[in-house]
């Protein structure tokens, strides 16, 4: 690694005070009672890796390529440790994992070849034989994970296409990402019409990946010219911010254009609720809060205080903690995000919902393959979603 990177990685290492208090928050050290698996432990791995005190090894990075990157451990550092950036200069440093599911995860970054995927899967007969094929699988594989998330049933996610609008507010370019440019179209429609409905102009940008699944994986150099893509796309916009519902994307999203706003929605809808009537909707729902919009968006609050004012909708929350979609992770170690879902599926049986709300694409189809394999029909769909349904006829006021 040239000398400048190891620098910054091993500057942005001695930033740990080796305090410990990261580690009640860290899902991994919860899962494995290792150090090796806790933040701690890694920025340890890491700085011994920058300084070239230990050799890169199966051993030392099998702890690297766990890690969720859920910045659970950034949120509660009081040394304000930089994780995130140290997690993905080391990947890179490291190179993608040899076990990585190269052909699974090329998929994902390509819309068009998911949108036909997804119009084959989608026939009559193949959901079901895809999810009995799957359990056939080995636990272990890329394969067996994919096809129980693709065999998830769509939901039947409508949004109302049109509601007067309001003054106008700042020009927002909406980023509709890769897999949700297929998976979570409803969202994406929703959050048009919400935002025009508070009086902000949409554009949407071209489908294309962040570059987060790169950047996390290891692969440097594809992230960048994936972020070049975005910088080239938001440039010919013509917005004053950038908005995504999915904010698994927001941090790749911020990386690309330092200086620009970038967010979920629902900051700039809460502060324009007061134009906004919904319709009543009776409904016990479970709330989950993936955690890149509790740790990176920091939207959390705003999403309740919306979903608050839908008249008698009872909200519950799910228990804070890392479903173990994580971006690729569900995918390249099925058995630990499995291992990692358990907890949340075991809320979900006790609280009986009528349906489970989710902002992170995917968070909802890890969950919902989940809820398939104990034959649970729990309808899963995004909140902007429920929220655009239940939007008055002539609001905003």
């Amino acid at each position: 690694m040239p000398e400048n990177k190891s620098e910054r990685l091993a500057a942005l290492a001695d930033q740990c005070v080796q305090c410990g208090l990261c580690l009640p928050a860290c899902p991994t050290y919860a899962l494995d009672g290792n150090e090796a698996e806790s933040p701690r432990g890694r920025i340890a791995i890491a700085a011994a890796l920058a300084r070239g005190a230990a050799p890169v090894s199966d051993e030392l990075r099998k702890p690297l390529d766990h890690c969720l990157g859920c910045l659970s451990c950034e949120r509660v550092c009081p040394a304000q440790v930089r994780f995130g950036d140290l997690l993905v200069e080391t990947r890179a440093l490291l190179g993608p994992a040899p076990r990585r599911p190269r052909v699974l995860l090329a998929l994902t970054k390509r819309p068009a070849w998911l949108r036909t995927i997804r119009r084959l899967a989608g026939w009559a007969w193949l959901p079901h034989w895809q999810a009995r094929l799957s359990r056939w699988l080995p636990r272990h594989s890329a394969w067996r994970a994919a096809m129980a998330m693709m065999a998830v049933p769509r939901q039947a996610e409508s949004a109302p296409t049109h509601f007067a609008s309001s003054p106008t507010l700042a020009r927002v370019a909406l980023f509709v990402g890769c897999v949700a440019s297929v998976e979570d179209t409803a969202a994406q429609q929703a959050a048009i019409v919400l935002l025009e409905a508070a009086g902000h102009p949409v554009t949407r940008l071209p489908a294309s990946c962040c570059g987060a699944l790169d950047a996390h994986g290891g692969l440097a150099d594809a992230a960048v010219r994936a972020m070049q893509r975005v910088r080239d796309a938001w440039q010919a916009s013509g917005a004053s911010m950038l908005v995504t519902v999915t904010p698994g994307c927001i941090g790749q999203l911020r990386t690309a254009l330092p200086g620009v706003p970038v967010t979920d929605p629902y900051a700039l809808l809460a502060a324009q609720a007061g134009r906004f009537q919904f319709d009543p909707l009776p409904l016990h729902v479970a709330l989950h809060l993936p955690c890149t919009q509790v740790n990176v968006a920091r939207s959390d609050e705003a999403l309740r205080s919306l979903l608050r004012r839908v008249p008698a909708l009872e909200i519950v929350p799910l228990p804070p903690g890392c479903c173990g979609a994580a971006g690729s992770h569900m995918l390249e170690f099925p058995e630990r995000a499995a291992s990692l879902r358990a907890p949340v599926l075991e809320a979900m049986n006790a609280l009986a919902p009528q349906a489970l709300l989710s902002s992170n694409i995917g968070c909802r189809l890890h969950l919902a393959a989940g809820l398939a394999e104990q034959d649970r029909a729990v309808p899963t769909l995004h909140p902007l979603v429920l929220l655009a349904q239940q939007l008055a006829h002539g609001s905003p006021s």
